[in-house]
């Protein structure tokens, strides 16, 4: 199993809309593709409260990579990429991704 942590941070003002903009997306887009393992977090002490940040969690990197082969294909995600970029600090986001040892 891996995560793979996709996070951001959001610029002043607009944390919690871009909180519910990635609720939405995982909640819609995320499930059709067949990201449903997840947590979303946002950072608190010791974290930069800007951060957003989503665990998902897959069996492998081919699963993974299947599903942001569909990505790739969606209209709807375009769109929800553009209509969250006022609302991201720029150049913030990113993926890591983790192997669960235990």
């Amino acid at each position: 199993m891996i995560i793979a942590r996709w996070y951001c941070q959001a610029r002043f003002g607009h944390k919690q809309e871009l909180i519910e903009k990635t609720r939405e997306w995982w909640s819609t887009i995320g499930r059709e593709i067949g990201q449903t393992d997840y947590t979303i977090t946002t950072g608190s002490v010791g974290a930069a409260e800007s951060v957003i940040a989503v665990d998902l969690r897959v069996a492998d990197m081919a699963t993974l990579n299947a599903q942001w082969d569909k990505l790739a294909e969606r209209a709807d995600h375009r769109e929800w990429g553009k209509a969250i970029e006022p609302l991201v600090v720029s150049g913030s986001t990113r993926w890591e991704i983790y192997r669960v040892v235990v």
